[in-house]
């Protein structure tokens, strides 16, 4: 049997891939967690006498986001391997995902199907890649280095991005990632300078160009 936790901060969403993964008959979900510091209660908790074989995570979540965590269990040495699941398009946050120690990327709007095939090809110690991100890794191998300038962007960066063009404000993304609003403004005046941008309409219009938030 495949144990796995889930780590989310939707509870509907929770439901939905535990049942999907219960449906399966071979993979039992053992633990959920909202957040990061529910996730590391429940991996202290859970411990060496009952491991888990994989985490199935959110990229988005309120607080550290899931490729923080992805970091902070790579820097532990964590034995832990994870498949991030997400509503965000695969091209913008697949490879970074991969790069920051994902096992498998997979977009909760896809076939149910996927996400049991993903879960138990992880457990094996195998990567899991659907042919769209295959293909942007071999054309990532072989075309030009031609890099958008959102892809030089730090993770927090990229995520103040994807906020600020949803239509949050600063006052809300800092209580959302437990940051002060000050240090939010610096990510912000990071990501205008980077971008070569002036304002937030300018952000938001170059979010919805390159597919990072829906039009």
């Amino acid at each position: 049997m495949i144990k796995v936790i889930l780590c989310d901060d939707h509870g509907l969403i929770r439901r939905g891939i535990r049942d999907t993964l219960a449906d399966s008959g071979d993979i039992e979900v053992i633990g959920e967690a909202g957040d990061y510091t529910e996730l590391r209660g429940l991996l202290h908790k859970i411990g060496k006498d009952n491991p888990c074989d994989v985490l199935v995570l959110d990229i988005n979540m309120p607080g550290r986001s899931g490729l923080d965590v992805l970091h902070v269990l790579k820097d532990e040495g964590a034995a832990i391997r994870t498949l991030i699941v997400s509503m965000y398009p695969e091209d913008q946050y697949a490879i970074r995902a991969l790069k920051a120690g994902a096992y498998g990327y997979v977009n909760k709007g896809g076939d149910p199907a996927s996400l049991v095939q993903a879960v138990r090809t992880v457990a094996q110690g195998r990567k899991y890649v659907t042919p769209e991100i295959a293909q942007m890794l071999v054309e990532s191998l072989t075309a030009p280095v031609t890099e958008q300038a959102h892809h030089k962007l730090s993770d927090r960066e990229l995520q103040t991005l994807v906020m600020i063009a949803s239509g949050k404000r600063l006052s809300d993304i800092a209580e959302e990632l437990m940051l002060s609003p000050k240090t939010v403004s610096v990510y912000r005046a990071r990501v205008l300078e980077k971008l070569g941008l002036t304002n937030n309409s300018e952000l938001t219009v170059y979010a919805i160009r390159n597919g990072l938030v829906a039009s």
